[in-house]
């Protein structure tokens, strides 16, 4: 049992110690804009009492998205990447609905 536990603190002392840069700084502050995008949704929808997404979440989603793709581009990674540049496609065309949606609504008004 302690052999376990001496390797696991070596694995947790080795990914999040030694191997801490600016890079992996870098990857968690991408992933802290992911999680806020996750928190402004369920306050909103709390307030609302219903689910909805709030425009928030769109830049929070863009910003993590740029952020991570960023890294993944670092990293190499192909997977990543795909799935980050594909997710950013996603988040633009939200927020331009949004604001067409936005200045149909003005123009009728």
């Amino acid at each position: 049992m302690t052999d376990l536990f001496g390797a696991l603190v070596t694995y947790l002392h080795d990914v999040f110690v030694i191997q801490f840069d600016g890079w992996v700084a870098l990857g968690f502050v991408a992933q802290a804009f992911f999680t806020m995008r996750f928190v402004v949704q369920w306050i909103a929808s709390e307030r609302a009492r219903k689910s909805i997404i709030p425009v928030a979440f769109w830049f929070f989603s863009i910003g993590g998205g740029v952020l991570l793709l960023i890294y993944a581009l670092y990293r190499r990674d192909p997977v990543f990447i795909a799935g980050q540049a594909f997710g950013l496609l996603v988040y633009f065309r939200n927020v331009y609905f949004i604001m067409v949606h936005r200045r149909e609504t003005a123009a009728g008004a």
